[in-house]
């Protein structure tokens, strides 16, 4: 007779080892990061990783996966909302936080090492995609209520406020010196003027 899985256990435990594995890439980087230190930090023996992972490259992928998901569910629970230029800059804020984890750097480092590799750029970009779907919208709903300028169409400035965000981190990874918490106003404040009408 099959055992039966606990769907709460289960996504408990392969969240465990997620995080488990960020810890890994942001300290170890991609290539010295290995299955057995994922385990040991998740606290598991290998056996239990490969029932959830079939590889190191797996769990990485999981690991943007999640985050992408995360992206997705957090504009999904804007909805309704009458603010939208306020939405725009609660996600730079929100994504500002996100960046406090002091593992952000090392991990951002570790996928850039591997980021041309045809599954993890794929990832990369449904990240992308679901970044610029999510903010799109609100972007255009702030043009449209006066909120935000119309001198550039929604797409474009879309685009550019993706990129300020993207730089935000490639900046926090890039350089040691670089604060996100301290620099979080300064990211609000560009956003800010760059969407000004």
């Amino acid at each position: 007779m099959a055992r039966t899985v606990d769907p709460a256990r289960h996504q408990a435990r392969r969240l465990q080892i997620i995080d488990a594995a960020l810890t890994r890439f942001a300290q170890d980087g991609y290539d010295r990061a290995t299955t057995t230190s994922i385990c040991r930090t998740a606290g598991i023996g290998s056996g239990t990783f490969f029932h959830y992972f079939p590889t190191k490259r797996a769990v990485l992928l999981a690991v943007l996966d999640l985050g992408t998901a995360e992206t997705a569910q957090w504009f999904e629970a804007q909805a309704g909302r009458a603010d939208a230029l306020q939405v725009v800059t609660d996600f730079a804020a929100h994504h500002a936080d996100d960046c406090t984890d002091p593992r952000v750097a090392g991990f951002v480092q570790a996928v850039g090492a591997v980021m041309t590799e045809h599954d993890v750029a794929a990832a990369l970009a449904r990240d992308e995609d679901v970044l610029h779907l999510g903010l799109l919208p609100w972007v255009r709903a702030a043009a449209e209520a006066g909120e935000a300028r119309r001198d550039r169409a929604p797409e474009q400035l879309t685009a550019w406020v993706t990129v300020l965000l993207n730089g935000y981190l490639d900046r926090l990874a890039g350089q040691r010196a670089f604060d996100a918490r301290a620099e979080k106003d300064m990211l609000l404040d560009t956003v800010r003027r760059l969407l000004r009408p």
